[in-house]
Protein backbone atom coordinates (compact mmCIF):
# COMPACT_ATOMS: atom_id res chain seq x y z
CA UNK A 1 0.00 0.00 0.00
CA UNK A 2 1.46 3.10 -0.73
CA UNK A 3 2.07 5.39 1.89
CA UNK A 4 -0.15 8.22 3.45
CA UNK A 5 0.51 12.04 3.99
CA UNK A 6 -0.70 14.23 6.49
CA UNK A 7 -0.70 17.84 5.92
CA UNK A 8 -0.54 20.51 8.43
CA UNK A 9 1.26 23.76 7.56
CA UNK A 10 3.92 21.54 6.19
CA UNK A 11 4.20 17.49 4.84
CA UNK A 12 5.83 14.51 6.17
CA UNK A 13 5.80 10.96 5.05
CA UNK A 14 3.71 8.15 7.10
CA UNK A 15 2.87 4.88 6.48
CA UNK A 16 -0.22 2.22 7.05
CA UNK A 17 -0.28 -1.35 8.10
CA UNK A 18 0.17 -4.12 5.16
CA UNK A 19 -2.66 -4.89 3.97
CA UNK A 20 -5.12 -2.19 5.68
CA UNK A 21 -6.69 1.30 4.68
CA UNK A 22 -6.84 1.45 8.44
CA UNK A 23 -4.68 4.71 9.26
CA UNK A 24 -2.02 2.99 12.17
CA UNK A 25 0.80 5.09 10.45
CA UNK A 26 2.68 7.57 12.00
CA UNK A 27 3.74 11.10 11.64
CA UNK A 28 5.96 13.23 13.99
CA UNK A 29 2.51 15.26 14.60
CA UNK A 30 4.12 17.78 16.68
CA UNK A 31 1.48 20.40 17.64
CA UNK A 32 2.55 22.09 20.14
CA UNK A 33 6.10 24.30 20.46
CA UNK A 34 8.95 22.32 21.15
CA UNK A 35 7.51 18.79 21.25
CA UNK A 36 9.01 16.00 19.04
CA UNK A 37 7.80 12.39 18.47
CA UNK A 38 4.26 12.62 18.68
CA UNK A 39 1.42 10.20 17.19
CA UNK A 40 -2.46 10.88 16.22
CA UNK A 41 -4.99 8.63 17.76
CA UNK A 42 -8.00 8.59 15.85
CA UNK A 43 -11.01 6.73 18.22
CA UNK A 44 -13.60 5.12 16.49
CA UNK A 45 -15.84 3.22 19.30
CA UNK A 46 -13.70 0.05 19.57
CA UNK A 47 -11.02 1.10 16.85
CA UNK A 48 -7.86 2.93 16.85
CA UNK A 49 -6.48 4.22 14.41
CA UNK A 50 -2.77 5.75 15.31
CA UNK A 51 -0.59 7.92 12.75
CA UNK A 52 3.02 8.13 14.11
CA UNK A 53 6.35 8.99 13.99
CA UNK A 54 8.34 6.87 11.31
CA UNK A 55 10.79 8.63 9.89
CA UNK A 56 12.47 12.24 10.75
CA UNK A 57 10.27 15.12 9.56
CA UNK A 58 11.83 17.82 7.34
CA UNK A 59 9.82 21.31 8.03
CA UNK A 60 8.64 22.86 4.82
CA UNK A 61 9.59 26.57 4.30
CA UNK A 62 6.34 26.90 2.37
CA UNK A 63 3.38 26.87 3.92
CA UNK A 64 0.95 24.81 2.57
CA UNK A 65 -2.55 26.78 4.05
CA UNK A 66 -3.18 29.17 6.85
CA UNK A 67 -5.97 27.01 7.78
CA UNK A 68 -5.08 25.28 11.08
CA UNK A 69 -8.59 23.63 11.41
CA UNK A 70 -7.22 20.58 8.82
CA UNK A 71 -5.82 17.04 8.11
CA UNK A 72 -5.48 15.96 4.93
CA UNK A 73 -4.67 12.22 4.49
CA UNK A 74 -3.52 11.32 0.82
CA UNK A 75 -4.76 8.39 -0.09
CA UNK A 76 -8.13 7.55 0.38
CA UNK A 77 -8.73 5.74 3.43
CA UNK A 78 -12.67 5.34 3.13
CA UNK A 79 -15.59 5.95 5.90
CA UNK A 80 -14.23 4.09 8.76
CA UNK A 81 -13.65 7.63 10.00
CA UNK A 82 -16.84 9.20 11.52
CA UNK A 83 -18.01 12.57 12.67
CA UNK A 84 -17.66 13.24 16.36
CA UNK A 85 -14.96 10.72 16.21
CA UNK A 86 -11.92 11.93 18.97
CA UNK A 87 -8.43 13.03 17.76
CA UNK A 88 -5.77 12.83 20.42
CA UNK A 89 -2.48 14.02 19.61
CA UNK A 90 0.29 12.93 21.94
CA UNK A 91 4.47 11.98 21.77
CA UNK A 92 6.10 9.07 23.44
CA UNK A 93 9.61 9.12 24.70
CA UNK A 94 11.97 5.96 24.79
CA UNK A 95 15.10 5.81 25.55
CA UNK A 96 17.61 2.49 25.24
CA UNK A 97 19.17 0.89 28.28
CA UNK A 98 21.65 -1.74 27.34
CA UNK A 99 22.50 -4.32 24.32
CA UNK A 100 23.41 -7.54 23.64
CA UNK A 101 25.68 -8.76 20.27
CA UNK A 102 23.46 -11.32 18.11
CA UNK A 103 26.19 -11.04 15.56
CA UNK A 104 29.40 -10.21 15.57
CA UNK A 105 30.14 -9.31 12.13
CA UNK A 106 33.61 -8.30 11.03
CA UNK A 107 36.15 -5.67 11.25
CA UNK A 108 35.40 -4.12 14.35
CA UNK A 109 37.61 -2.43 16.48
CA UNK A 110 37.68 -2.10 20.37
CA UNK A 111 36.71 1.47 21.02
CA UNK A 112 34.61 1.88 17.89
CA UNK A 113 30.70 3.56 18.70
CA UNK A 114 28.17 2.17 16.35
CA UNK A 115 24.21 3.18 16.71
CA UNK A 116 21.24 1.80 16.10
CA UNK A 117 19.83 1.44 12.60
CA UNK A 118 16.33 2.07 13.22
CA UNK A 119 14.31 4.53 15.51
CA UNK A 120 13.10 7.86 15.17
CA UNK A 121 15.34 9.51 17.35
CA UNK A 122 14.19 12.97 19.47
CA UNK A 123 16.24 16.40 19.44
CA UNK A 124 18.13 16.89 22.31
CA UNK A 125 17.66 21.11 21.91
CA UNK A 126 16.36 23.44 20.44
CA UNK A 127 18.76 23.23 17.33
CA UNK A 128 16.89 19.85 16.59
CA UNK A 129 20.12 17.79 16.74
CA UNK A 130 18.99 13.93 16.71
CA UNK A 131 20.37 12.38 20.07
CA UNK A 132 20.45 8.84 19.36
CA UNK A 133 21.70 5.76 21.33
CA UNK A 134 25.85 5.34 21.14
CA UNK A 135 27.09 1.78 22.09
CA UNK A 136 30.99 1.15 22.44
CA UNK A 137 32.37 -1.69 21.51
CA UNK A 138 34.30 -3.07 24.53
CA UNK A 139 35.59 -6.39 23.04
CA UNK A 140 36.66 -7.92 19.65
CA UNK A 141 38.09 -11.03 18.60
CA UNK A 142 41.07 -11.62 16.24
CA UNK A 143 38.78 -10.93 13.33
CA UNK A 144 37.16 -7.97 14.37
CA UNK A 145 33.74 -9.58 15.31
CA UNK A 146 32.01 -7.91 18.21
CA UNK A 147 32.26 -9.81 21.21
CA UNK A 148 30.32 -7.46 23.74
CA UNK A 149 29.28 -3.59 23.98
CA UNK A 150 27.93 -0.86 26.62
CA UNK A 151 25.97 1.51 26.60
CA UNK A 152 27.49 5.34 26.38
CA UNK A 153 24.67 6.99 25.54
CA UNK A 154 20.59 5.93 26.26
CA UNK A 155 19.31 8.20 23.16
CA UNK A 156 16.03 9.60 23.18
CA UNK A 157 13.59 8.15 20.58
CA UNK A 158 9.66 9.02 19.90
CA UNK A 159 10.33 5.33 18.15
CA UNK A 160 12.46 3.27 20.14
CA UNK A 161 15.10 0.64 18.07
CA UNK A 162 13.82 -2.90 16.86
CA UNK A 163 14.83 -5.30 19.85
CA UNK A 164 17.16 -7.14 17.02
CA UNK A 165 19.02 -4.27 15.40
CA UNK A 166 21.53 -3.78 13.15
CA UNK A 167 23.63 -1.16 13.76
CA UNK A 168 25.66 1.32 11.96
CA UNK A 169 29.11 3.69 12.12
CA UNK A 170 32.40 2.13 13.59
CA UNK A 171 35.16 0.34 11.38
CA UNK A 172 33.55 -2.80 10.59
CA UNK A 173 30.32 -4.34 9.01
CA UNK A 174 27.19 -6.90 9.70
CA UNK A 175 27.09 -6.51 13.82
CA UNK A 176 23.46 -6.47 14.95
CA UNK A 177 22.49 -6.56 18.54
CA UNK A 178 19.95 -7.02 20.75
CA UNK A 179 17.93 -3.59 22.02
CA UNK A 180 16.37 -2.96 25.37
CA UNK A 181 14.61 0.12 25.24
CA UNK A 182 12.48 1.45 27.82
CA UNK A 183 9.47 3.91 27.92
CA UNK A 184 10.19 7.39 29.72
CA UNK A 185 6.93 8.88 29.08
CA UNK A 186 3.54 9.24 26.84
CA UNK A 187 2.02 12.03 27.70
CA UNK A 188 -1.46 13.32 25.81
CA UNK A 189 -1.48 16.80 24.56
CA UNK A 190 -4.68 17.92 22.55
CA UNK A 191 -7.73 16.68 22.11
CA UNK A 192 -9.96 17.41 19.36
CA UNK A 193 -13.33 15.82 17.41
CA UNK A 194 -13.99 15.51 13.78
CA UNK A 195 -16.53 17.91 12.49
CA UNK A 196 -16.52 17.20 9.10
CA UNK A 197 -14.82 14.22 6.32
CA UNK A 198 -14.67 15.09 3.11
CA UNK A 199 -13.55 12.16 0.17
CA UNK A 200 -11.66 12.68 -2.95
CA UNK A 201 -10.12 10.11 -5.28
CA UNK A 202 -7.08 10.02 -4.01
CA UNK A 203 -7.40 11.87 -0.14
CA UNK A 204 -9.35 12.92 2.87
CA UNK A 205 -10.01 15.69 4.47
CA UNK A 206 -10.57 15.68 8.09
CA UNK A 207 -11.87 19.18 9.36
CA UNK A 208 -11.48 19.40 13.36
CA UNK A 209 -13.77 21.01 15.90
CA UNK A 210 -11.30 23.78 16.47
CA UNK A 211 -7.68 25.25 15.80
CA UNK A 212 -4.70 22.93 16.69
CA UNK A 213 -2.26 24.88 18.78
CA UNK A 214 0.14 26.52 16.87
CA UNK A 215 3.69 25.45 16.78
CA UNK A 216 7.14 27.34 16.23
CA UNK A 217 7.54 27.16 12.06
CA UNK A 218 10.71 28.19 10.24
CA UNK A 219 10.97 31.64 8.64
CA UNK A 220 12.23 34.96 9.37
CA UNK A 221 11.52 37.46 12.29
CA UNK A 222 12.57 41.40 12.12
CA UNK A 223 13.56 42.22 15.16
CA UNK A 224 13.19 45.66 15.93
CA UNK A 225 14.39 45.50 19.70
CA UNK A 226 16.56 43.17 21.56
CA UNK A 227 17.85 43.32 25.00
CA UNK A 228 20.44 41.07 26.94
CA UNK A 229 18.43 39.18 29.97
CA UNK A 230 21.49 37.80 31.45
CA UNK A 231 24.99 37.17 30.69
CA UNK A 232 26.25 34.10 29.99
CA UNK A 233 30.17 33.60 30.40
CA UNK A 234 30.50 29.38 29.89
CA UNK A 235 29.26 27.43 26.35
CA UNK A 236 27.11 24.62 27.60
CA UNK A 237 28.19 20.88 27.63
CA UNK A 238 28.52 19.73 23.47
CA UNK A 239 25.24 19.11 21.76
CA UNK A 240 26.23 15.89 20.08
CA UNK A 241 27.32 13.80 23.45
CA UNK A 242 25.70 15.89 26.15
CA UNK A 243 26.96 15.63 29.81
CA UNK A 244 28.42 12.31 30.36
CA UNK A 245 30.16 12.45 32.78
CA UNK A 246 28.35 11.23 35.83
CA UNK A 247 30.07 13.45 38.65
CA UNK A 248 29.92 16.46 36.79
CA UNK A 249 25.86 15.43 36.14
CA UNK A 250 25.53 15.46 39.73
CA UNK A 251 27.58 18.44 41.21
CA UNK A 252 26.25 21.07 38.34
CA UNK A 253 22.50 19.27 38.16
CA UNK A 254 21.45 22.93 36.14
CA UNK A 255 23.79 21.55 33.78
CA UNK A 256 22.35 18.32 33.44
CA UNK A 257 18.97 18.96 32.88
CA UNK A 258 19.50 21.48 30.11
CA UNK A 259 21.15 18.77 27.83
CA UNK A 260 19.77 15.61 29.10
CA UNK A 261 16.00 15.69 28.62
CA UNK A 262 15.76 11.94 30.44
CA UNK A 263 16.96 14.22 33.80
CA UNK A 264 14.77 16.51 33.32
CA UNK A 265 11.77 13.82 32.71
CA UNK A 266 13.02 12.32 35.94
CA UNK A 267 12.29 14.82 38.47
CA UNK A 268 8.76 15.56 36.71
CA UNK A 269 8.16 12.11 37.25
CA UNK A 270 8.99 12.44 40.86
CA UNK A 271 7.20 15.77 41.33
CA UNK A 272 3.99 13.36 40.13
CA UNK A 273 4.24 10.73 42.14
CA UNK A 274 4.97 13.40 45.72
CA UNK A 275 1.70 15.01 44.26
CA UNK A 276 0.16 11.81 43.70
CA UNK A 277 0.62 10.12 47.04
CA UNK A 278 -0.55 13.08 49.17
CA UNK A 279 -3.97 13.31 46.77
CA UNK A 280 -4.12 9.40 47.37
CA UNK A 281 -3.78 9.85 51.26
CA UNK A 282 -5.96 12.91 51.43
CA UNK A 283 -8.90 11.68 49.96
CA UNK A 284 -9.11 8.38 52.29
CA UNK A 285 -9.22 11.00 55.15
CA UNK A 286 -5.39 11.09 56.39
CA UNK A 287 -4.27 14.20 57.55
CA UNK A 288 -0.92 15.59 56.52
CA UNK A 289 1.10 16.41 60.09
CA UNK A 290 4.86 18.70 60.43
CA UNK A 291 6.60 17.23 63.05
CA UNK A 292 9.96 18.93 64.24
CA UNK A 293 13.29 18.62 62.12
CA UNK A 294 15.43 19.55 65.06
CA UNK A 295 14.77 17.35 67.75
CA UNK A 296 16.21 16.73 71.55
CA UNK A 297 15.83 13.12 71.32
CA UNK A 298 16.91 11.46 67.89
CA UNK A 299 14.09 8.27 67.92
CA UNK A 300 11.95 6.11 65.71
CA UNK A 301 14.86 4.08 63.97
CA UNK A 302 17.79 2.35 63.88
CA UNK A 303 20.29 4.95 62.29
CA UNK A 304 23.08 7.42 63.69
CA UNK A 305 21.87 11.00 63.80
CA UNK A 306 23.70 14.60 62.83
CA UNK A 307 23.73 16.18 65.99
CA UNK A 308 24.06 20.76 65.94
CA UNK A 309 23.89 22.74 68.96
CA UNK A 310 21.54 25.33 69.60
CA UNK A 311 23.31 28.30 71.38
CA UNK A 312 20.43 30.14 73.35
CA UNK A 313 19.24 27.19 74.95
CA UNK A 314 22.37 25.70 74.93
CA UNK A 315 21.53 22.02 74.05
CA UNK A 316 22.69 19.48 71.64
CA UNK A 317 19.79 19.06 69.11
CA UNK A 318 19.61 16.48 66.15
CA UNK A 319 18.09 16.04 62.79
CA UNK A 320 15.46 13.56 62.91
CA UNK A 321 16.10 10.20 61.79
CA UNK A 322 12.19 9.43 61.74
CA UNK A 323 8.87 11.20 61.58
CA UNK A 324 7.87 8.07 64.09
CA UNK A 325 6.93 9.51 67.42
CA UNK A 326 6.13 12.58 67.17
CA UNK A 327 2.95 11.22 64.86
CA UNK A 328 2.58 8.55 67.37
CA UNK A 329 1.95 11.33 69.56
CA UNK A 330 -0.35 12.67 67.10
CA UNK A 331 -2.21 9.37 67.31
CA UNK A 332 -2.73 9.60 71.13
CA UNK A 333 -4.15 12.99 70.37
CA UNK A 334 -7.00 11.86 69.14
CA UNK A 335 -5.92 12.01 65.54
CA UNK A 336 -6.65 8.19 63.66
CA UNK A 337 -5.26 8.46 60.40
CA UNK A 338 -2.25 10.74 60.00
CA UNK A 339 0.88 10.81 57.58
CA UNK A 340 4.40 13.24 56.85
CA UNK A 341 6.51 13.25 53.47
CA UNK A 342 9.29 14.76 53.92
CA UNK A 343 13.07 14.85 54.83
CA UNK A 344 14.85 12.19 56.52
CA UNK A 345 18.38 12.88 57.92
CA UNK A 346 21.06 9.83 58.72
CA UNK A 347 24.57 9.88 59.12
CA UNK A 348 25.34 6.65 57.40
CA UNK A 349 27.43 5.95 53.91
CA UNK A 350 26.38 7.05 50.52
CA UNK A 351 25.83 4.09 47.83
CA UNK A 352 23.73 3.70 45.13
CA UNK A 353 20.84 3.13 47.21
CA UNK A 354 21.54 5.91 50.56
CA UNK A 355 21.91 8.95 50.67
CA UNK A 356 22.38 10.98 54.14
CA UNK A 357 19.24 12.71 53.38
CA UNK A 358 16.52 11.02 51.56
CA UNK A 359 12.50 11.81 51.56
CA UNK A 360 10.37 9.53 52.81
CA UNK A 361 6.45 8.70 53.85
CA UNK A 362 5.35 7.29 57.25
CA UNK A 363 1.70 7.14 57.35
CA UNK A 364 0.01 5.51 60.78
CA UNK A 365 -3.93 4.42 61.13
CA UNK A 366 -5.44 3.77 64.25
CA UNK A 367 -7.19 0.66 65.22
CA UNK A 368 -5.04 -1.11 62.21
CA UNK A 369 -2.14 -3.73 62.14
CA UNK A 370 0.64 -4.50 60.26
CA UNK A 371 -1.56 -6.63 57.99
CA UNK A 372 -4.28 -3.66 56.87
CA UNK A 373 -0.46 -1.60 56.51
CA UNK A 374 0.20 -4.39 54.12
CA UNK A 375 -3.11 -4.35 52.17
CA UNK A 376 -2.86 -0.32 52.11
CA UNK A 377 1.17 -0.60 50.45
CA UNK A 378 0.48 -3.11 48.00
CA UNK A 379 -2.39 -0.77 46.79
CA UNK A 380 -0.61 2.34 46.97
CA UNK A 381 2.62 1.46 45.18
CA UNK A 382 0.51 -0.27 42.73
CA UNK A 383 -1.81 2.91 41.94
CA UNK A 384 1.52 5.08 41.61
CA UNK A 385 3.11 3.45 39.23
CA UNK A 386 0.06 2.60 37.06
CA UNK A 387 -0.32 6.53 37.10
CA UNK A 388 3.62 7.14 36.48
CA UNK A 389 4.05 4.71 33.65
CA UNK A 390 0.67 3.76 32.24
CA UNK A 391 1.28 0.19 33.26
CA UNK A 392 1.34 -2.43 36.29
CA UNK A 393 4.34 -4.10 33.94
CA UNK A 394 7.98 -2.28 33.79
CA UNK A 395 10.91 -3.03 32.76
CA UNK A 396 13.77 -1.88 35.72
CA UNK A 397 17.28 -2.06 34.74
CA UNK A 398 16.60 -5.04 32.21
CA UNK A 399 14.54 -6.92 34.75
CA UNK A 400 10.37 -7.25 34.34
CA UNK A 401 8.63 -6.74 37.51
CA UNK A 402 5.34 -7.29 37.32
CA UNK A 403 2.95 -5.46 39.87
CA UNK A 404 -0.08 -6.95 38.73
CA UNK A 405 0.47 -10.20 40.48
CA UNK A 406 -0.09 -10.79 43.94
CA UNK A 407 2.17 -9.92 45.93
CA UNK A 408 4.41 -13.04 47.93
CA UNK A 409 3.76 -12.65 52.17
CA UNK A 410 6.49 -14.88 53.04
CA UNK A 411 8.28 -15.48 56.82
CA UNK A 412 12.28 -14.03 57.72
CA UNK A 413 12.44 -17.58 58.94
CA UNK A 414 10.81 -19.28 55.72
CA UNK A 415 12.59 -17.03 53.27
CA UNK A 416 15.48 -17.84 54.77
CA UNK A 417 14.79 -21.59 54.52
CA UNK A 418 13.71 -21.60 51.21
CA UNK A 419 17.29 -19.90 49.83
CA UNK A 420 20.08 -21.17 52.45
CA UNK A 421 18.40 -23.88 53.77
CA UNK A 422 18.72 -23.08 57.32
CA UNK A 423 16.31 -23.59 59.67
CA UNK A 424 16.22 -21.34 62.67
CA UNK A 425 13.79 -23.49 64.13
CA UNK A 426 15.59 -26.56 64.45
CA UNK A 427 18.44 -25.16 66.47
CA UNK A 428 15.86 -24.69 69.73
CA UNK A 429 17.59 -21.80 70.95
CA UNK A 430 21.38 -23.25 70.54
CA UNK A 431 22.92 -20.17 69.51
CA UNK A 432 26.65 -21.66 69.14
CA UNK A 433 25.03 -24.21 66.98
CA UNK A 434 22.92 -22.06 64.64
CA UNK A 435 26.44 -19.79 64.41
CA UNK A 436 28.25 -22.40 63.36
CA UNK A 437 25.62 -23.17 60.29
CA UNK A 438 25.52 -19.70 59.23
CA UNK A 439 29.72 -19.80 59.27
CA UNK A 440 29.53 -22.62 56.70
CA UNK A 441 27.44 -20.85 54.62
CA UNK A 442 30.05 -18.08 54.28
CA UNK A 443 28.40 -15.47 56.60
CA UNK A 444 30.76 -12.59 58.28
CA UNK A 445 29.20 -11.98 61.53
CA UNK A 446 30.03 -8.88 63.64
CA UNK A 447 30.14 -8.77 67.43
CA UNK A 448 26.53 -7.08 67.62
CA UNK A 449 25.04 -10.20 66.13
CA UNK A 450 24.99 -12.15 69.76
CA UNK A 451 21.58 -13.03 69.76
CA UNK A 452 19.40 -15.84 67.34
CA UNK A 453 17.55 -12.88 66.05
CA UNK A 454 20.34 -10.59 65.07
CA UNK A 455 21.85 -13.82 63.22
CA UNK A 456 18.85 -14.56 61.72
CA UNK A 457 18.71 -10.91 59.96
CA UNK A 458 22.38 -11.69 59.56
CA UNK A 459 21.79 -14.49 57.04
CA UNK A 460 18.77 -12.89 55.26
CA UNK A 461 20.21 -9.38 54.55
CA UNK A 462 23.49 -11.19 53.21
CA UNK A 463 21.86 -14.05 51.20
CA UNK A 464 18.26 -13.37 50.83
CA UNK A 465 17.68 -9.98 50.14
CA UNK A 466 19.00 -9.36 46.93
CA UNK A 467 17.43 -12.44 45.33
CA UNK A 468 13.63 -10.57 46.27
CA UNK A 469 12.97 -9.09 42.52
CA UNK A 470 9.26 -9.26 42.62
CA UNK A 471 6.92 -7.40 45.19
CA UNK A 472 7.39 -9.31 48.07
CA UNK A 473 6.14 -8.93 51.53
CA UNK A 474 8.97 -9.98 54.33
CA UNK A 475 7.29 -10.62 57.70
CA UNK A 476 7.51 -11.24 61.23
CA UNK A 477 10.93 -9.85 62.16
CA UNK A 478 13.54 -10.84 65.35
CA UNK A 479 11.89 -8.97 68.29
CA UNK A 480 15.33 -7.24 68.75
CA UNK A 481 15.57 -5.88 65.66
CA UNK A 482 12.80 -4.18 65.93
CA UNK A 483 12.00 -2.43 69.31
CA UNK A 484 8.67 -0.27 68.47
CA UNK A 485 6.88 -3.22 67.15
CA UNK A 486 3.97 -5.54 68.64
CA UNK A 487 5.12 -8.66 69.53
CA UNK A 488 3.24 -11.82 68.73
CA UNK A 489 0.35 -13.12 71.14
CA UNK A 490 1.89 -16.72 70.60
CA UNK A 491 5.36 -16.15 70.24
CA UNK A 492 7.12 -13.28 72.10
CA UNK A 493 10.29 -13.89 70.16
CA UNK A 494 9.08 -12.06 66.98
CA UNK A 495 6.61 -9.14 66.12
CA UNK A 496 4.25 -7.87 63.71
CA UNK A 497 6.24 -6.44 61.21
CA UNK A 498 7.16 -6.65 57.37
CA UNK A 499 9.51 -5.22 55.12
CA UNK A 500 9.01 -4.65 51.05
CA UNK A 501 11.33 -5.89 48.87
CA UNK A 502 11.64 -5.04 45.17
CA UNK A 503 14.89 -5.43 42.70
CA UNK A 504 16.55 -6.76 46.12
CA UNK A 505 15.83 -3.42 47.73
CA UNK A 506 13.91 -2.53 50.98
CA UNK A 507 11.20 -0.08 50.05
CA UNK A 508 8.80 -0.10 53.25
CA UNK A 509 8.83 -1.14 56.40
CA UNK A 510 5.90 -1.27 58.80
CA UNK A 511 4.51 -2.60 62.04
CA UNK A 512 2.13 -3.25 64.24
CA UNK A 513 3.29 -0.33 66.47
CA UNK A 514 3.88 -1.17 70.06
CA UNK A 515 1.22 0.63 72.43
CA UNK A 516 2.32 -1.19 76.21
CA UNK A 517 4.11 1.67 77.67
CA UNK A 518 5.79 -1.00 80.22
CA UNK A 519 7.05 -2.96 77.33
CA UNK A 520 8.16 0.13 75.21
CA UNK A 521 10.36 1.47 78.38
CA UNK A 522 12.27 -2.12 78.74
CA UNK A 523 12.76 -2.34 74.91
CA UNK A 524 14.41 1.42 75.19
CA UNK A 525 16.45 1.00 78.17
CA UNK A 526 17.62 -2.24 76.84
CA UNK A 527 18.81 0.03 73.36
CA UNK A 528 20.32 2.86 75.46
CA UNK A 529 22.02 0.17 77.08
CA UNK A 530 23.63 -0.75 73.87
CA UNK A 531 24.42 3.17 73.29
CA UNK A 532 25.89 3.44 76.01
CA UNK A 533 28.16 0.52 75.54
CA UNK A 534 29.22 2.70 71.69
CA UNK A 535 25.86 1.58 69.73
CA UNK A 536 25.77 5.21 68.15
CA UNK A 537 22.61 3.41 65.87
CA UNK A 538 20.55 2.49 69.42
CA UNK A 539 17.50 3.87 70.02
CA UNK A 540 17.93 6.05 73.39
CA UNK A 541 15.27 6.80 75.74
CA UNK A 542 12.90 8.83 74.92
CA UNK A 543 10.68 9.97 78.34
CA UNK A 544 7.83 12.43 76.71
CA UNK A 545 7.08 9.53 73.88
CA UNK A 546 7.05 6.90 76.87
CA UNK A 547 4.56 9.68 78.91
CA UNK A 548 2.29 9.58 75.79
CA UNK A 549 2.09 5.93 75.58
CA UNK A 550 0.91 5.74 79.02
CA UNK A 551 -1.92 8.15 78.67
CA UNK A 552 -2.58 5.36 76.09
CA UNK A 553 -2.48 4.63 72.59
CA UNK A 554 -5.07 2.91 70.63
CA UNK A 555 -4.17 -0.40 68.16
CA UNK A 556 -2.09 1.27 65.09
CA UNK A 557 -0.47 0.28 62.12
CA UNK A 558 2.31 2.24 60.76
CA UNK A 559 3.89 2.19 58.02
CA UNK A 560 7.08 4.08 55.92
CA UNK A 561 7.87 4.19 52.35
CA UNK A 562 11.50 5.23 50.86
CA UNK A 563 10.33 7.90 48.35
CA UNK A 564 13.49 8.14 46.55
CA UNK A 565 14.19 4.10 45.93
CA UNK A 566 10.11 4.36 44.42
CA UNK A 567 11.47 6.85 42.02
CA UNK A 568 14.37 5.07 41.19
CA UNK A 569 12.08 2.19 40.47
CA UNK A 570 9.52 3.91 38.57
CA UNK A 571 12.06 5.67 36.08
CA UNK A 572 14.68 2.78 35.40
CA UNK A 573 17.31 5.04 37.17
CA UNK A 574 20.02 2.77 38.74
CA UNK A 575 21.11 4.82 41.53
CA UNK A 576 19.60 7.33 43.99
CA UNK A 577 21.74 9.69 42.86
CA UNK A 578 19.88 10.16 39.64
CA UNK A 579 16.49 10.92 41.59
CA UNK A 580 17.80 13.31 43.84
CA UNK A 581 18.26 16.56 42.59
CA UNK A 582 21.08 17.83 44.52
CA UNK A 583 22.81 14.40 46.12
CA UNK A 584 25.52 14.93 48.86
CA UNK A 585 28.65 14.94 47.55
CA UNK A 586 32.35 15.31 48.82
CA UNK A 587 33.60 18.98 48.01
CA UNK A 588 36.14 19.80 44.92
CA UNK A 589 39.19 20.95 45.76
CA UNK A 590 39.55 24.28 43.99
CA UNK A 591 41.95 27.02 44.20
CA UNK A 592 42.18 30.50 43.03
CA UNK A 593 44.41 32.72 42.78
CA UNK A 594 44.00 35.96 44.50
Amino acid sequence: MPPIMIRKKYGHTVSVLQGSNKVVACSKADWLPLKTGGFIIIDNDDEFYRISHKQKFVLSKSVVTQDREHIIIQENVGTSLSINDDISFAYKEHEVTSGTVIEGGQGYAEGDKVKPSTGVCKYNSLDEIDNPAIFVVDEVDENGSIQSVSVESKGLYSIAPDDQDDVVSGSGSGAKLNITSSLLSNMPIEDRTISNIELTDNSTLITLNHALPPRVLEGEIKVEKWEMLSKSLQPLPDKWHGLTDIEKRYRQRYLDLIVNPHSKNVFKTRAKCISFIRKWLDNRNFLEIETPILQSEAGGAEARPFITHHNTLDIPLYLRIATELHLKRMVVGGFEKVYELGRIFRNEGISTRHNPEFTSVEIYEAYSDYVDMMNLTEELIKDIVADACGSLIINYQNKEIDFSKPWSRISMKAIVKKYTGIDFDSFSGDFLAAKQAVKNINVDCSNKVNTMGRLLNEVFEQKVESKLIEPTFVIDYPVEISPLARPHHDNKEIVQRFELFIVGRELANAFSELIDPVDQRERMQLQQSLRDEGDLEAHCIDEDFLNALEIGMPPTGGLGIGIDRLIMLITNSASIRDVIPFPLLKPEITSKKS
